[in-house]
């Protein structure tokens, strides 16, 4: 039953016109419309890299989270999903799962590619996409919370940045902050404090989002 709740839930969100796509494309789109400001000095544009792209991919996430649960609940599938055998705590897991499969995962194989464009370093690079495969999974995590929060509020969706990306700085300064530490040749100890963060969100982000999904479906 998880997996053919976490395969519904990833073929809506890549389907046609679906979430992922959104996503990816505002990705592109912020990576490619930052160098036409700062000017074409790629020693610049390696230095901004990092803080533009992570800042970029939060952002680029964010924009479907507000539908993580949204439509089970506008449509009454998760009032059915509480009354089945799995519990709300699995349920939200697996809806962060999905979301960071066909959001999270394909920001991170799109990263080096748009880090060329800012004129990374190979090590660089690869440092700011294993950031990313580190660090996007407690953006969906974190932003299920936000997501069950704001579930039953009319245009939620605009409330929930608000909650979650003050939530989300510790992986915004710990991911670039790991690729300034390659640029500059020093340790990659932010690395694994992004990596305790990531873990602790992913954790115990379900418990919470389940306890915020149960208080509006009681509502």
């Amino acid at each position: 039953m998880i997996g053919a709740l976490l395969w519904r839930d990833m073929r809506l969100a890549t389907r046609a016109g679906g979430s992922a796509a959104l996503a990816l494309a505002f990705f592109a789109a912020v990576a490619t419309l930052v160098p036409l400001g700062v000017g074409a000095d790629l020693k610049l544009l390696a230095r901004v890299a990092a803080g533009v792209l992570w800042v970029a991919a939060v952002l680029a996430a964010l924009l479907s989270l507000d539908r993580l649960f949204q439509a089970d609940f506008d449509d009454g599938s998760l009032d059915l999903l509480a009354l089945s055998p799995l519990s709300l705590e699995t349920v939200s897991a697996t809806k962060i799962a999905a979301h960071w499969l066909t959001t999270g995962l394909p920001l991170t194989i799109l990263s080096p590619l748009l880090g060329g464009m800012f004129g990374l370093p190979m090590a660089a690079t690869g440092t700011l996409a294993l950031s990313l495969l580190i660090g996007t999974s407690s953006v969906s995590a974190l932003g299920a919370i936000g997501a069950g929060l704001t579930l039953s509020i009319r245009r939620g969706g605009l409330i929930l940045p608000l909650l979650v990306l003050p939530l989300l700085a510790p992986a915004v300064i710990f991911g670039a902050g790991a690729v300034q530490s390659t640029l500059d040749g020093l340790s990659d100890g932010a690395l694994l404090f992004l990596s305790a963060f990531s873990v602790a969100a992913t954790v115990l982000s379900p418990f919470a989002a389940a306890a915020a999904v149960r208080l509006n479906l009681a509502g």
